[in-house]
């Protein structure tokens, strides 16, 4: 064998080594897996997507709009709620907060980036850190709102003992804090206030006319949202004439009633369970077979 192919030889015999090495290896080498989660695609487009900005912000310049023919129109309510002689009570908005008016991307975020769920504890600390954002167009809407004396009401379903560091939050971006008046209606803040809306809406209703609703999920709107898939679709269908307006819906991906209707919004199950019962949700279409 001639020193060359010797050399070469010798080469390859550390190469297949190598390889060798390599793939018995290869599964502790490599990069962890990826932890599936849910939320990555919905947080990544509200966190980074100009595309996620400007449907907010049309959404609200869509508002400005409407407000304006709402207050020219005494007759004009958005509230199911509103009875009585309402036409000459003093107009009013009703902003839910979180994904509407606030945006808390960065603890949904987080919990994509830890792998981690939603909880009570983490929500309460996210709360009381008081670090919202602005959902884009919001602030300029209810500011403008106020602007024309309209009443900037925010109905929202964080609890009555988280009140204090959601005003302070919301004050800090700019919102309109409605003076002498409680504008800011927990859940829980009365016995009779729980996730349901509508008893709020009903008390803003009394002294209000409420002209134009803002929300991220159908049931800020209507108590008629909370059922399965089927009990939705029936109560859009006979709502839908109010979307774009008197009733304005902010998109959010992330999670909300439209997320736990497959599963029948049964919180208690594995997030697999949960997936399959989403997946079985869908009307696929698929690629026939070649």
């Amino acid at each position: 064998m001639s020193m060359r192919k010797s050399a070469e030889s010798g080469r390859w015999s550390l190469l297949s080594g190598a390889v060798v090495l390599s793939l018995l290896a290869g599964p502790a080498l490599a990069a962890d897996p990826v932890p599936q989660n849910d939320l990555l695609n919905a947080e990544l487009w509200m966190q980074n997507s100009v595309e996620y900005k400007a449907n907010a912000l049309a959404v609200y310049a869509l508002a400005k709009i409407r407000l304006d023919q709402a207050l020219a129109e005494k007759s004009w309510t958005a509230a199911t709620e509103q009875t009585g002689a309402y036409q000459e009570l003093p107009p009013a908005v009703i902003l839910d907060l979180d994904e509407t008016a606030m945006d808390n991307s960065a603890y949904q975020t987080g919990l994509v980036a830890t792998g981690t769920d939603f909880s009570p504890k983490t929500w309460d600390a996210w709360v009381r850190a008081e670090k919202a954002t602005a959902v884009p167009g919001a602030v300029e809407f209810t500011q403008y709102a106020d602007s024309k004396g309209v009443k900037v009401f925010y109905v929202t379903n964080r609890s009555a003992d988280q009140e204090e560091p959601t005003r302070r939050n919301a004050q800090a971006l700019g919102f309109p804090m409605g003076g002498n008046v409680d504008t800011f209606l927990m859940s829980k803040e009365k016995q009779e206030w729980g996730s349901a809306k509508s008893a709020r809406r009903a008390y803003i209703a009394k002294d209000y006319r409420i002209v134009l609703l803002f929300g991220d999920n159908f049931n800020d709107f209507t108590d008629a949202a909370n059922g399965g898939e089927a009990e939705r679709a029936k109560a859009y269908e006979a709502a839908k004439e109010h979307f774009g307006r008197d009733w304005m819906m902010l998109a959010n991906p992330g999670y909300g009633s439209f997320e736990s209707a497959p599963y029948g919004h049964n919180f208690k199950l594995s997030a697999d369970e949960k997936r399959a019962k989403k997946i079985g949700a869908l009307a696929p279409w698929t690629a026939p077979a070649q």
